[in-house]
């Protein structure tokens, strides 16, 4: 599959290296205000994506697409399809990476994995602002950009851009410390509406190598 250097991805490749001249200011509380609203209204979010990873010369790594499901605070499932067939679950406790042609899981305590990473500001409880900066916010071709970055300088990300278009998140940035990044557009999005249980619950099947040890969750009572 070959996702579309000439559609969203390009022109966030272009934002990224400075290539769109036209960005206008936004104000600093309608940026932050997205943000907000984002995190205290929107409980699940569903759809499908397409990515890219590109260094710091604006060369591809890789591409990537599939589908996820997010239900906030604390659980979501990425479903690559292309190029190879991986699913990343965050069940609450732990969080699960299966790679199928590998017949690997990996597994890790999700509170230890997830710390001020760009995924905490999607699956995570609605003051996970207080790990995050806010720098600034523009507009771009009808796209509200806000920046933020990780106060944790160990998180291994130095700059997280949320893209909104009509009040809604449809795009995002993420800048790592190897001057890496990853760019996400969402497509087909729905949000608030319900998830079934099942997709968020996971057991290595049967066969598969696992690495690490899950952590155990609490009795349901608790």
């Amino acid at each position: 599959m070959n996702i579309m250097r000439s559609g969203w991805l390009f022109l966030l490749s272009c934002l990224l290296h400075g290539a769109l001249a036209n960005a206008q200011q936004v104000d600093n509380a309608a940026g932050r205000l997205l943000v907000e609203d984002f995190l205290s209204k929107v409980t699940t979010i569903s759809g499908r994506f397409e990515q890219e990873l590109v260094d710091a010369s604006n060369a591809v790594i890789e591409e990537s697409s599939g589908t996820l499901h997010i239900r906030r605070p604390g659980q979501f499932r990425w479903s690559y399809k292309y190029p190879y067939e991986q699913i990343l679950i965050a069940d609450g406790v732990n969080i699960w990476s299966y790679d199928v042609d590998l017949e690997q899981v990996t597994v890790k305590d999700q509170s230890n994995a997830l710390g001020s990473t760009p995924a905490i500001l999607l699956g995570g409880s609605s003051d996970v602002l207080d790990d995050f900066d806010y720098v600034g916010s523009f507009s771009e071709r009808g796209t509200v950009w806000v920046r933020l970055r990780p106060k944790d300088t160990d998180s291994g990300f130095n700059m997280v851009e949320l893209g909104f278009t009509d009040g809604e998140l449809t795009r995002m940035l993420f800048t790592d410390n190897l001057e890496q990044t990853t760019l996400i557009a969402l497509l087909d999005v729905t949000f608030n509406e319900p998830i079934d249980d099942q997709l968020f619950a996971f057991s290595p099947p049967a066969g598969v190598d696992l690495v690490g040890t899950p952590v155990a969750k609490p009795p349901a009572d608790l």
